[in-house]
């Protein structure tokens, strides 16, 4: 009875650790869970992920941190060099001592001096080098410029896709839906003596043709969610819903919305930020030819040296104090006949001028012009395909614009007769007044009119989109205040 009332007594202690325990367990799973949550995504934050995070953007961004180095080591060049030198040496044996006489065989020496130099004159390399690495840098940050605009594009663009393959696989849902009705009706029909078996057979047939369809449909959703995520850095694991949503209607207002950002940007002209960072880097190889032909002009370059030195005798220990030639220094026996030095810390300074004049390096200084005046030549290559790209680009954009402002309005229109034909098929299969092929035809027409219209809706954003970018202009986004028409 005893032990039973212990144990009572013990039971609220174990009750509150497994209170305590369970409590844990539901926090961890949360959190487990919480990480896993679906995280919903709208096209502008799709773009500004991919601005932060995406590889493409920050491999620009590390580009134009390498150019800024490598100015500042360009320019470093044409400032003074400041340079503290301290030194300690240990002679075991000096031929000038032993020749000239022992006041230089001292086993140790000290030094501490500044050494300041600055270079005159070096045949321009230090001012070419300079701009052309300025050049360089500005062409780095066009180029990342031109890195977020194709990032913007790229994410927007498989943003749209992952919204049109979602929509198609919608579309073969409903398909797959309608045959399974159809097929429940042609059973229906059979039991009333209405239908052949052949008709029950053949909505057999018409389902399951098309249920693989739906299954790849779903399949190529999933993955235009992947190519999304991979633009956007996104956990492949992480499960995402798309809550820009582009819709056809109404079709005018598109249309008119698209047709008035078409014609302003028309007017425009490209002002691409890979033309001028093409341009800079043209600049840059013409200053590097100054750069090598800096090797065949004279130099002037100036140094300036200030320290001290101190030769103690052996046994003398560190120099503490000023150098010093006198009578006092010099040991009581013998009788000193001349002045002795205290081992102390002497002055040390000389200035120097030098002035060199190339006469004869081997060709090197021809070498490195001919590679830099290559260098240009082929920059300047660069420079007009990079205009003729662009302008090839503007003109395949305003006609993909037009094209798909005609094949917009074409397939609203023939979607809405499609319409019409399925309801009116239907109505008159379910009275008996036309086959089952009929119906399937109908039914048929109706998924290629919806589908070439949904591919018709996102080809107008993105020919818009495309457009804006050929010209060099900030991308417009669905659903932003850019001059995109808006999505619902």
């Amino acid at each position: 009875m005893t032990r039973i009332l212990r144990v009572m007594r013990l039971f609220p202690c174990f009750a509150a650790a497994a209170g305590v325990f369970l409590l844990a367990s539901a926090a961890r799973a949360q959190l487990a869970t919480g990480s896993r949550d679906t995280l919903r995504l709208s096209l502008a934050d799709a773009v500004s992920l991919a601005q932060r995070q995406g590889d493409e953007v920050l491999l620009s961004a590390a580009q134009v941190e390498l150019a800024d180095a490598q100015v500042d080591a360009a320019r470093a060049a044409g400032l003074p060099q400041l340079r503290i030198n301290n030194s300690f040496t240990r002679t075991y044996e000096s031929a000038r001592g032993n020749a000239v006489g022992a006041v230089f065989n001292q086993p140790y020496s000290y030094s501490a001096s500044g050494s300041l130099s600055q270079a005159l004159f070096q045949g321009g390399r230090i001012v070419s080098a300079a701009r052309a690495a300025s050049s360089v840098r500005a062409a780095s940050r066009l180029d990342e410029q031109e890195a977020r605009a194709t990032a913007t594009m790229n994410v927007e663009r498989a943003y749209l896709q992952a919204l049109y393959t979602a929509r198609v696989a919608q579309l073969q849902d409903t398909n797959v839906s309608l045959a399974s009705q159809r097929l429940t009706q042609v059973e229906q029909l059979l039991k009333a003596g209405r239908a052949a078996q052949y008709d029950v057979l053949r909505a057999q047939v018409e389902r399951g043709n098309l249920e693989p369809v739906a299954i790849q449909a779903h399949s190529d959703a999933e993955l235009a969610l992947l190519e999304l995520k991979r633009l956007t850095n996104i956990p492949i694991s992480r499960p995402i819903a798309l809550t820009t949503r582009v819709d056809a209607e109404p079709g005018d207002a598109i249309l008119a919305q698209v047709s008035a950002m078409a014609d302003s940007l028309a007017r425009l002209e490209p002002d691409r930020a890979s033309v001028r960072s093409a341009e800079q880097v043209a600049r840059a190889r013409h200053l590097g030819i100054a750069v090598a032909r800096a090797d065949l002009l004279p130099q002037l370059s100036i140094q300036l040296n200030s320290g001290y030195g101190a030769f103690p005798t052996l046994g003398g220990g560190f120099p503490t104090s000023r150098g010093s030639f006198d009578i006092a220094n010099c040991p009581a026996t013998p009788t000193p006949t001349r002045p002795c030095y205290n081992g102390g810390w002497f002055p040390d300074r000389n200035l120097a001028v030098t002035f060199s004049i190339p006469v004869f390096d081997g060709l090197r200084a021809k070498s490195n012009i001919d590679l830099a005046q290559a260098q240009e030549r082929v920059a300047q290559l660069q420079l007009q395909q990079q205009r003729e790209a662009v302008a090839l680009e503007v003109a395949r954009g305003r006609a993909e614009l037009d094209r798909v402002r005609s094949v917009f309005s074409a397939r609203r229109q023939n979607t809405v007769a499609a319409q019409d034909a399925f309801r009116l098929a239907s109505l008159r299969f379910a009275r008996g007044l036309s086959t089952q092929l009929e119906v399937s035809d109908a039914q048929l027409a109706l998924f290629t009119a919806e589908v070439g219209e949904a591919r018709a809706t996102y080809d107008v954003y993105l020919a818009a989109a495309e457009m804006a970018r050929a010209l060099g202009r900030p991308v417009p986004l669905v659903g932003s205040s850019s001059g995109m028409p808006s999505s619902r």
